[in-house]
């Protein structure tokens, strides 16, 4: 298995720019455009999640990484409520409030996943992707898979 050199090759980082792309397609829409509150913390919370991973990947110990990976999946639990709100006030289809609450939902699993598997004892298997996809990593000490300069274990 290659090593996750970047944090840009983390599955739940992917799944969480693509919800970003969405939110920011959705709030130019519009009346949503025009509720500047509610687009904005749509933004804030979609944008929070890529970047709580991104930072939590590049951070010094492996539970500081676990602690932002926390934070980014709060935050995706903050979007889909805030697609609640866009969607009860005629904003978006419930076609598109489907679409994005099903983005923020494989992104938290995957985010459960990545933090489960940080905390593994290394002789174990881990599974890094989302159940729809999944893929196992052989018996191996996973700071091993993931390039993290300086990372410290706790």
């Amino acid at each position: 298995m290659a090593k996750i050199e970047r944090f840009g090759q983390i599955e739940a980082w992917q799944t969480a720019r693509e919800m970003t792309r969405r939110v920011y397609e959705l709030a130019n829409e519009s009346l949503f455009a025009r509720d500047f509150g509610l687009r904005d913390q749509m933004r804030r919370a979609a944008v929070s999640v890529m970047s709580n991973i991104a930072e939590g990947f590049e951070s010094r110990t492996k539970t500081l990484f676990i602690e932002l990976l926390g934070r980014a999946k709060g935050s995706s639990g903050e979007l889909r409520a805030q697609a609640y709100v866009a969607l009860d006030a005629g904003y978006i289809s419930q076609s598109q409030f489907n679409t994005l609450v099903g983005l923020a939902e494989k992104c938290s699993r995957q985010i459960s996943n990545f933090m489960w598997c940080l905390r593994q004892d290394a002789r174990q298997s881990h599974t890094l992707r989302d159940e729809a996809t999944p893929y196992q990593t052989k018996p191996t000490n996973l700071t091993n898979l993931i390039n993290l300069p300086n990372l410290k274990q706790p």
